[in-house]
């Protein structure tokens, strides 16, 4: 059994350093923080994600676009496609206590998945990165459930479903958004402080950034292994999977604290699928 989730990394947050006694799989954010307005922070409950201490901000894709998005902790979803409803939740208003599963799940033929590692320039992944997403996409793979990823590495970002690549940007940990239209999260943003981590560190950070991209939330919703608050509003964000777990807005028992979609980590981890990871995900793929 893992130990309770401390952190000893320092994160970067809006340009300011904070405390290194704790930290989360986030990304290490832009410093043109801008505050959401009521129709973004309404859109992000939708989305299940709590909008407190979101902001919006820009990020630069491999092709060079650059995109506005809704950032809240590792999750980052473009403003445009989160006001159109794109990433809404099919919740019901007691969604504390009864079973449910996000819509935005990877479907039909998209299940077949390729992914890029990026090994071009700035944003080449490094050889203990590389390594940690070959683990993860063989843990995935391992389930033969009907989500199948074909890895390969090179710099055609274009032709890939999803590209895991090193952001170029200070901290330890990763950003990823959901699938949207049925196709997975393309881009996997892993921040440069893990390139000299453990392959086993890299391949938990990359596996839990993939689980976002095909529809994971996190496994602590409540967010008590941060220290931070509920990331769902109003019974919103308890989704939880058939068989797996429930912790309510309380933090009552029953957390898988070995999921590898705990929103925090302290290095130890050894970046495999906890028993109810696998029922989760062979639940809904």
């Amino acid at each position: 059994m893992k130990k309770f989730k401390f952190l000893a990394f320092c994160a970067i947050v809006a340009g300011v350093v904070t405390s290194c006694e704790k930290n989360e799989i986030s990304s290490d954010v832009q410093p043109e923080a801008i505050e959401l307005s009521k129709v973004q922070n309404d859109a992000l409950l939708r989305a299940g994600v709590n909008p407190g201490g979101a902001y919006i901000s820009s990020v630069t894709d491999l092709d060079g676009t650059t995109r506005k998005v809704a950032v809240s902790g590792d999750i980052m979803l473009d403003v445009s496609m989160l006001e159109e409803g794109l990433f809404d939740l099919g919740i019901a208003e007691d969604g504390q206590t009864r079973q449910y599963r996000t819509s935005n799940l990877v479907t039909g033929s998209n299940r077949t998945i390729d992914i890029l590692g990026f090994t071009g320039g700035v944003n080449a992944l490094s050889s203990n990165m590389r390594t940690g997403l070959q683990w993860a996409v063989n843990n995935y793979n391992r389930l033969n459930n009907s989500l199948t990823f074909r890895l390969t590495f090179g710099t055609n970002f274009e032709a890939a479903d999803m590209v895991v690549f090193d952001a170029n940007q200070g901290g330890s940990g990763g950003s990823a958004g959901f699938p949207s239209a049925g196709r997975p999260n393309k881009f996997v943003r892993i921040l440069s402080g893990l390139a000299n981590s453990s392959n086993n560190l890299n391949e938990h950070v990359i596996g839990h950034e993939i689980g976002h991209s095909v529809g994971f939330r996190h496994t602590d919703y409540a967010r008590r292994r941060c220290g931070g608050g509920n990331e769902g509003s109003s019974g919103v964000g308890a989704i939880r999977i058939p068989g797996t777990p429930a912790e309510n807005r309380w933090g009552a028992p029953g957390l898988d604290s070995d999921s590898f979609m705990i929103s925090c980590f302290d290095g130890s981890e050894d970046g495999e699928f906890s028993d109810f990871d696998i029922v989760a995900l062979n639940f809904l793929y």
